[in-house]
């Protein structure tokens, strides 16, 4: 069995191809760098507006309230569980309210 020869057409018609697929895979490359870095900016970008409000309002912008919020109750919840007797002295914190009936006559109903 001979070996298949390869035509100046077929050497040209490799080297294109491969030339082809250099090209679209330095595309998308650079289109996937251009995407990347114009995210970043758009968050940066993001991050500064924010920051800029809180200061002009004094406020503190929500996601940090949130994440402080949720942080702070992480360690109350865990505190019990993981501190051994932190809990039962959580429990003498709350104090039973005596209950009494409201008449009718002060609530504003007429008959």
């Amino acid at each position: 069995m001979t070996a298949p020869t390869l035509s100046p057409m077929d050497a040209i018609a490799d080297f294109l191809g491969q030339l082809g697929r250099t090209v679209l895979r330095l595309a998308l490359a650079l289109a996937a760098a251009v995407f990347l870095m114009s995210l970043l900016v758009a968050s940066l970008v993001v991050v500064a507006g924010v920051s800029l409000w809180s200061l002009v309002t004094g406020r503190k912008p929500a996601p940090m309230v949130l994440f402080g919020r949720m942080r702070e109750r992480s360690r109350q919840a865990s505190q019990g569980v993981w501190r051994g007797q932190a809990g039962t002295a959580r429990q003498a914190d709350v104090v039973d309210v005596e209950a009494r009936e409201v008449d009718d006559d002060r609530s504003g109903r007429q008959s």
